[in-house]
C-alpha cells in the first residue's frame, strides 16, 4: 500500500466532506475510519480512483453515525442528498484546512496536533510519542480542538485576514522545532507539510520557510556526536552536511527574496544560507550575518533574535563588541540584565563570550549556570561539559 499517497489525500477528503456540510470533528472521525478500512482493503485491492474512494467511504461513515446518533437530527436531510457515485471534483482546500487547523481561537499546542492529525494524517498515538505524553492526553487535546472549530467551516474567503498565513507558518515551524521523537520525524513531516502549502499558495514567506527548514535540516547529521552529545555549528564537520538540500534551499530563497516583500522567515533562511555558503567555520561572513540579523530584529523585534545578533556581533568585531551589545539589551531592560530573554541562551550567550574575551573564570561560572537552567537534558550536557572544559584549562 502507498502510505504517502493515503496521507497526501487527507486533506482534500477532510475538506469535501466539509463542505458538504459535516462538521468538522464529525468530518474527521469519518476519514479516519475510511483511513482504517484502507489500511485493510487496500493491499489486496488499491481502487483505480483512491481519492473518490475515501471520499465514498468517509461520507458513508459520517452517514452512519449521523442515523446512529439521536442528538443529530437536525443533520438528517444531508441522508437524502447523499451524492451519485462518480467522480470527486477537482478542487483544492487543502490551504482552507491549514487555516482551519491553525485557528486563533487554539492554543499553539492544540493547532500543532489538530494540523498533524488532520493534514499530515499521522495517529493519536504517534502524535502523542511525538510529544512524549500519553496516548489519552493527546485525545483529550485533539478531540478539544476539533470541537473548537468545528461549526468555523471550509469556504474559500474565510480566511483571508492579515496574518492568516503567519498563523500556519508558525504552526509549522513549532512543528519543525521538534525535530525528532518516538517513530515520528516531525522535522521531515514539517518539510512535507511546507511543500505541500507552497504548492496551495504562492507567497513569498512560505518559500522563505521552506528554505529555513531545508537549509536547517542539511545539518541534521552533523549536529550531535554518536553518543547523542550536541555539536556546536563552529565544531560540525561539514562534510556531512547534505548539499543537495542545501542548494535546493538557496534556490527557493533566492527566488522569493527576487520578490523583494521581505519577511523573517526569509531573514532567518538567508542567515542559514550564509553558514551553509562557508567553507569553514572561520569563513563565515559574519558581517552580512549581523546585517541580516538587524533586518532580522526590525521585523520581529525577538530577544531570541537580539540575543543572537549579540554573537554575531562578537563574530564580526570582537568579543568586546559582543559584550557590549549584550549590555545594551540588559540596560535597555527596566530592571534586572537579561530581563525578558530567556534566562539559559542569554546566560550562554554572555559565557561564550567572555570566553573570546579570555576570561575563563567568568565564562566557566556562567556556563554552570546556564547548564542549571537549560530546558533539556541534552543542552544542559552541553553546557556542563563547557563549563568542565574552561575549568580543566585553567587548572593546568
Amino acid at each position: 500500500m502507498d502510505e504517502a499517497l493515503l496521507r497526501s489525500l487527507i486533506p482534500s477528503v477532510l475538506a469535501i466532506l466539509v463542505r458538504r456540510g459535516a462538521d468538522f470533528a464529525a468530518a474527521e472521525d469519518a476519514v479516519q475510519d475510511a483511513l482504517v478500512e484502507a489500511v485493510r482493503v487496500w493491499p489486496d485491492d488499491q481502487p483505480r480512483d483512491p481519492k473518490g474512494w475515501l471520499v465514498t467511504v468517509a461520507w458513508r461513515r459520517f452517514l452512519d453515525a449521523t442515523r446512529a446518533d439521536a442528538a443529530r437530527r437536525r443533520r438528517e436531510d444531508l441522508v437524502d442528498e447523499e451524492p451519485t457515485p462518480g467522480p470527486v471534483p477537482v478542487v483544492d482546500d487543502t490551504l482552507q484546512l491549514y487555516f482551519l487547523c491553525a485557528h486563533p481561537s487554539l492554543t499553539p499546542s492544540s493547532a500543532v496536533a489538530l494540523t498533524l492529525r488532520a493534514v499530515g494524517g499521522l495517529t493519536t498515538r504517534q502524535i502523542a510519542q511525538a510529544y512524549l505524553v500519553p496516548e489519552a492526553t493527546m485525545a483529550q487535546r485533539i478531540s478539544r480542538a476539533k470541537r473548537t472549530v468545528s461549526g468555523v467551516g471550509v469556504s474559500r474567503g474565510r480566511f483571508d485576514q492579515p496574518g492568516d498565513v503567519a498563523t500556519v507558518l508558525r504552526v509549522l515551524y513549532l512543528v519543525f522545532n521538534e525535530g525528532y521523537s518516538g517513530d515520528v520525524d516531525l522535522a521531515a513531516e514539517a518539510i512535507r507539510l511546507t511543500r505541500q502549502l507552497a504548492a496551495a499558495i504562492d507567497h513569498p514567506e512560505v518559500a522563505g520557510l521552506l528554505a529555513l527548514m531545508l537549509l536547517h535540516h542539511a545539518r541534521r547529521a552533523a549536529r550531535t556526536a554518536p553518543d547523542g552529545s550536541l555539536v556546536p555549528l563552529a565544531e560540525q564537520d561539514r562534510g556531512r552536511w547534505d548539499t543537495k538540500s542545501i542548494a535546493e534551499g538557496v534556490g527557493i530563497l533566492q527566488a522569493a527574496l527576487a520578490r523583494d516583500r521581505l519577511g523573517e522567515f526569509q531573514a532567518q533562511a538567508a542567515i542559514a544560507a550564509l553558514h551553509a555558503d562557508a567553507p569553514t567555520a572561520e569563513e563565515t561572513d559574519w558581517v552580512q550575518i549581523v546585517e541580516w540579523y538587524d533586518e532580522l530584529a526590525r521585523l520581529t523585534d525577538s530577544p531570541v533574535v537580539r540575543l543572537n545578533r549579540a554573537v554575531a556581533v562578537g563574530e564580526a568585531d570582537g568579543p568586546r563588541a559582543g559584550l557590549a551589545a549584550l549590555a545594551a539589551l540588559d540596560d535597555s531592560s527596566p530592571s534586572s540584565p537579561g530581563r525578558g530573554y530567556p534566562i539559559p541562551r542569554h546566560t550562554a550567550v554572555a559565557a561564550y563570550l567572555h570566553e573570546r574575551d579570555g576570561d575563563l573564570a567568568t565564562a566557566a561560572r556562567l556556563y554552570a549556570e546556564a547548564a542549571r537552567k537549560a530546558p533539556n537534558l541534552a543542552e544542559r550536557g552541553h553546557l556542563t561539559r563547557q563549563a568542565a572544559r574552561l575549568n580543566d584549562r585553567r587548572g593546568r
